[in-house]
């Protein structure tokens, strides 16, 4: 990979308190992949580093609490696709909803918040989930990484099952060779990730774990 840095850029999906360990959306050993992603900043093996926040509203449509008589983890249709109900999590100015304090994101050169809009749910860091009409609008994010000459996103964080996960298949159907650190993303639901990962790599997705990334000291 480091031939190509200078056209590669890192995506941190979503390292925020509410997904850690003790979070309102705590996904299992979330706090392991750390340490992975700490060097992963601090190295010069890319371009552009940008993270992914999760920026929820008070009430938002995504959260069990905004749905009399359902708990969290039901599924409900909205906009005509399936959609989880979530704890109420990552509400903004919240605490949990802050990035990590203990990773360098002097180094990051954009952050892309996501589901602000009171009515639609976004996993993905380049397109929102459906809305009402019954489409993905675009964060801006893709023209973001192409007006910058990148050809190869590398993605890790949480969770591996949802938000990694739609924000690798969305890079990789936008043209862009996308890896995803294997072993520096965890999953809400681990026991799905063999089928996980095959899926993953029938939409164009490359797995690596981060041993096998050349990054520079």
């Amino acid at each position: 990979m480091s031939d190509d840095a200078g056209t590669t850029a890192l995506l941190v999906v979503d390292v925020q308190p509410d997904f850690l360990p003790g979070g309102r959306l705590a996904v299992e050993e979330g706090d392991l992949i750390l340490p992975g992603i700490h060097r992963l900043m601090e190295s010069d093996a890319f371009a552009l580093q940008v993270a992914t926040q999760d920026w929820h509203p008070p009430r938002h449509t995504s959260f069990a609490s905004a749905h009399p008589g359902h708990e969290p983890f039901d599924v409900i249709q909205l906009h005509g696709h399936d959609q989880v109900l979530w704890p109420d999590h990552c509400v903004q100015g919240s605490p949990g909803a802050e990035l990590l304090g203990d990773l360098p994101w002097t180094r990051v050169d954009a952050v892309i918040r996501k589901g602000t809009d009171p009515d639609v749910d976004s996993y993905s860091g380049f397109r929102n989930n459906w809305g009402p009409g019954g489409d993905r609008p675009p964060t801006g994010l893709t023209g973001y990484l192409r007006e910058r000459g990148t050809r190869r996103v590398v993605v890790c964080g949480l969770a591996r099952d949802y938000c990694v996960r739609w924000t690798a298949e969305d890079a990789a159907a936008a043209g862009f060779d996308t890896v995803l650190v294997w072993d520096l993303t965890r999953s809400v639901d681990p026991s799905g990730d063999e089928v996980l990962r095959g899926e993953l790599e029938g939409a164009g997705v490359r797995i690596m774990n981060s041993e096998t990334l050349e990054i520079a000291p």
